[in-house]
């Protein structure tokens, strides 16, 4: 793995501890700002465009208030060329609006990166919750 995305894995660290505390401007700042960029979020759907995907990167940050804090669980990462990749588990204790209790969240996630202005832009973000693995149905 390229040393300058081995820097840019501790912003991203960075931007998502953020991010769980209300503040989507330092992930707006490691978005992609050209298209293709898209967005699976944990509770399902898609979500399309790069100023799309920004915008709704904004509104979901505002469900956070601050005391929340998160780790990245990186599992594998590489960087060749222009493109850039990481895939793990975040796992987090945030802190909603109108809750008085910490909530706890662990998400599998996978994020793509392109090199875009001389600098890694978060271009796909794919996380869902973890859930214990389920075993697989009897045969009859």
């Amino acid at each position: 793995m390229s040393t300058d995305f081995d820097a840019f894995i501790a912003q991203r660290r960075r931007v998502a501890q953020a991010y769980v505390n209300g503040d989507p401007g330092p992930l707006g700042e490691i978005a992609a700002q050209a298209n293709p960029a898209t967005f699976f979020p944990p509770n399902g759907g898609r979500e399309d465009g790069a100023g799309h995907v920004t915008a709704v990167n904004a509104r979901a940050a505002k469900s956070f208030t601050p005391g929340g804090e998160t780790t990245l669980e990186i599992l594998h990462s590489q960087a060749s060329g222009d493109l850039a990749y990481w895939t793990g588990l975040q796992h987090a204790a945030v802190r909603l609006a109108g809750q008085d209790q910490p909530v706890e969240m662990h998400l599998r996630v996978t994020e793509i990166f392109r090199h875009e202005d001389d600098a890694w832009k978060l271009i796909h973000r794919h996380a869902d919750p973890l859930a214990e693995p389920q075993p697989p149905p009897e045969k009859e």
